[in-house]
């Protein structure tokens, strides 16, 4: 039996993931934005071990969230689930950030720095991540200016430092699809079953083939990405910026921009 953290489960592919593993006999646990959702999100995945809460757009959260983690032992995967795609970007957060990029980009950066290191983390990023600016000039501490693609991106970025830096762990880009979920609308074409099959898979499947690290999965086979995620001066510059902004050293040797 492993043990799995999920971030967003209340609806969509977060639910459908927690549920999977539950069924397979797994350990979940779960993360809402607050109390009242966790109880909601719980409801639909019974047998989930435990809820933890957390608002992704706060950096004190995020890092407070970590704590709670880690508090609970060790788990065998981490997927980073939670996004979002449309919100009011000229509401900042306490933080001065856009919350796209807080909630997409910040908050999965602060968990890999601060929960105690996993054999599997797994990175929900988007076909989208192809639109994004590939040279990140939108890493400006001045004005920052972040897309949905771009945010996808960083996600892809971050699976891809990862596994270059710490290969004791299997880390990986997963693109679950314009699935119909709440994020995706009910118009969407992909298929919603394989849309959380590649992360169940990557997180506890005992198959040889899912023991992978650095890869850009869709259903479950490597496909087409920015291949700029795989330069070194690319990833550098993301986890250096991330690192600045949140006075949260990374644990695997990002350089700071400013020596």
């Amino acid at each position: 039996m492993a043990r799995v953290f999920i971030t967003g489960f209340v609806d969509g592919l977060g639910q459908l993931t927690a549920n999977a593993l539950v069924h397979k006999g797994h350990s979940v646990v779960l993360h809402a934005r607050n109390r009242e959702r966790s109880k909601y999100g719980l409801a639909m995945v019974p047998g989930a071990e435990a809820v933890l809460t957390g608002d992704l757009s706060s950096i004190e959260e995020t890092i407070n969230l970590a704590a709670q983690v880690n508090r609970l032992g060790n788990f065998d995967a981490v997927i980073h689930n939670a996004g979002v795609y449309q919100v009011q970007e000229s509401k900042l957060t306490q933080d001065g950030l856009p919350p796209l990029f807080a909630i997409n980009t910040i908050a999965p950066y602060i968990l890999t720095c601060l929960i105690k290191e996993p054999k599997h983390l797994i990175y929900t990023s988007s076909g989208m991540h192809k639109q994004a600016d590939p040279n990140l000039t939108g890493l400006n501490k001045e004005s920052l200016n972040i897309a949905y693609s771009d945010s996808k991106f960083h996600n892809l970025i971050l699976a891809m430092a990862v596994a270059r830096l710490r290969p004791a762990i299997y880390a990986n880009a997963v693109d679950p699809g314009w699935v119909p979920t709440k994020l995706g609308g009910t118009g969407a074409p992909d298929n919603l079953d394989k849309g959380f099959a590649t992360q169940v898979w990557l997180a506890v499947s005992s198959d040889e083939q899912a023991k992978i690290s650095g890869k850009y999965l869709h259903h479950q086979k490597p496909d087409r990405y920015l291949r700029q995620a795989d330069q070194v001066v690319v990833q550098e510059k993301f986890l250096s910026f991330c690192q600045n902004l949140t006075s949260i050293a990374i644990p695997f040797g990002a350089k700071d921009v400013t020596s």
